[in-house]
Parts: structure tokens; C-alpha cells; sequence
């Protein structure tokens, strides 16, 4: 094999890294993408009868935050999100996350699949990573973040239409691993600025693996290095969402927990 050709993956400059010696304590923040990631997966996509026992049974194993689609991408999604709400098949207390890309006619669909909802978390995305923003956006680094600001500011502007619905609003800047830590900090940073997060009301920032490029303490360091760095930390809770390309999706999970993270995206089964 002509191993000669293939680079290591960078370290992180961190020589005082501390998650090795921090032990978990508590449980995270758990959030299920079955739904949808995991849906998405499949070779046979779940349909609607399906989806729907999928989601009576997250919620019986007492899951309180679930991915229930992308309804901006999926009629069958869009419509599953509507009989949900409209059926009043959400308990209290219980969130449903819907998926969005920073698209603003993406974002008016994803808002309209969420009137009536008692509670939502709006997650949007873009991506940041080195080779997406050359390839697929032909796009710099300031055009990546303007993206990104100004579908915040939209999520923003038109989820104030759905009246007493209470919006979390969450960010993935898509293909994190892959991402320039300090372009990484920086445009959460400009995305938490233009949602106006608070201490009291904080966002979610999603760091997503979204493909597993290293070993995991490369993950836990890189998470580490962003929750150091990253100045709206008091303002975001840090959620991860790793995915199992090298099979080490659940390590690299525990060992970013140890470095900080405070939620988790998953799927029942890998």
C-alpha cells in the first residue's frame, strides 16, 4: 500500500489540554436525529406509519429533544411535522428540532412546518470546511460568514411570525472537523452576535463530525481549543453530533464530553 501518500491529520496546538483528566459526571443534553440523520441513512427511508412509531418510541425511552425532519428538503417530512403538531402529538416539555440550510426560501418553508408548535429548536447549517467553501460555494471566508449571519438574522426576523411558539435556535457550521479551528470560533462567534445570545437564552453551537477525519482526542482537543476560544462561550451551549466513517463515532463523543460539550446528537443505533 503506498501509505506514502497520505498526510497526517493536523494536531491541535494545545500542549495544556485538561479533558484527559476530566472525568464525566454528568449526563449530557440528548438530542435524537433518528429521525432524520439516521432515516437519511437508510437504503429503504422510513415512511410516514414508520416514522411515526419510530417517534412514539423515542419518546417512551424519554427523549425530550428529537429531530423530527427537514421539511424544507422533504414533503413527507414537511407533512410529519404538521400532523405532529396539528394531532397534538408533542408532550410538554418535549422539543422537536427541525434541520434547515441558511437558504431563505429553505428557511420560510422550515418556519411554516413549525406554526403552532409549543416549542422548537430551528437548527440551521452551512458549510465552513476548507474544500466546501472552495468546491461547492466558491465562496471566502467572508462570504461563508455573510451567508451564515444573514440566515441567522432571517430565522430570526421571521420565527417572531409564529406567535407563542418558543424558538431555540441552533448552528452547525457543517463539516467542523474539516473547518480551520480559528474560522470555526469565529463565525459562531458572528452567528451568536446576530441571534443575540444571552446567558439567560443561549444558542445552541453544534460542532459536527461530519466527516470522521482523525483519531478522537483530535476531536476532544478540537472542541477544547473552541470552548477556550470561543468569546459567546456563557451565551452557547456546545453540542456535538459525530458520525462513525473510522468506527469511533462513540469515543470521539465521550472524549469531547471530557473537553466540554455539553449535548448530544445521535441515532439509537449508530
Amino acid at each position: 500500500m503506498p501509505f506514502q501518500k497520505y498526510r497526517s491529520f493536523p494536531c491541535v496546538d494545545l500542549q495544556d489540554r485538561t479533558w484527559p483528566n476530566t472525568p464525566i459526571e454528568r449526563p449530557p443534553r440528548w438530542c435524537s436525529v433518528d429521525l432524520r440523520d439516521g432515516n437519511q441513512a437508510l437504503i429503504d427511508p422510513m415512511n410516514v406509519d414508520e416514522k411515526m412509531a419510530m417517534y412514539q418510541l423515542l419518546l417512551d425511552i424519554g427523549f425530550n429533544e428529537i429531530e423530527v425532519g427537514f421539511p424544507a428538503a422533504s414533503q413527507m417530512d414537511f407533512d410529519f411535522c404538521r400532523t405532529i403538531i396539528e394531532d397534538d402529538l408533542i408532550p410538554p416539555g418535549t422539543l422537536v428540532q427541525v434541520l434547515c440550510q441558511a437558504r431563505p426560501e429553505l428557511i420560510e418553508r422550515t418556519v411554516d412546518a413549525l406554526r403552532g408548535a409549543e416549542g422548537a429548536i430551528f437548527h440551521l447549517y452551512n458549510s465552513t470546511s476548507t474544500l466546501q467553501r472552495d468546491v461547492v460555494f466558491n465562496m471566502d471566508r467572508a462570504g461563508i460568514i455573510d451567508l451564515a449571519v444573514k440566515g441567522t438574522e432571517l430565522v430570526r426576523e421571521i420565527t417572531q411570525d409564529l406567535g407563542d411558539t418558543n424558538v431555540t435556535f441552533e448552528y452547525s457550521p457543517e463539516s467542523f472537523t474539516g473547518t480551520e479551528l480559528d474560522f470555526a470560533i469565529e463565525i459562531c462567534d458572528e452567528v451568536a452576535n446576530a441571534w443575540g445570545a444571552t446567558p439567560e437564552q443561549p444558542i445552541i453551537v453544534n460542532l459536527p463530525s461530519t466527516v470522521e477525519m482523525a483519531t478522537p482526542n483530535i476531536y476532544a482537543d478540537q472542541i477544547e481549543y473552541f470552548c477556550r476560544n470561543f468569546s459567546n462561550r456563557d451565551r452557547a451551549v456546545i453540542s456535538l453530533h459525530t458520525h462513525n466513517d473510522r468506527g469511533t463515532g462513540i469515543a470521539a463523543t465521550e472524549l469531547a464530553l471530557m473537553a466540554g460539550a455539553e449535548r448530544v446528537e445521535g441515532t439509537l443505533f449508530g
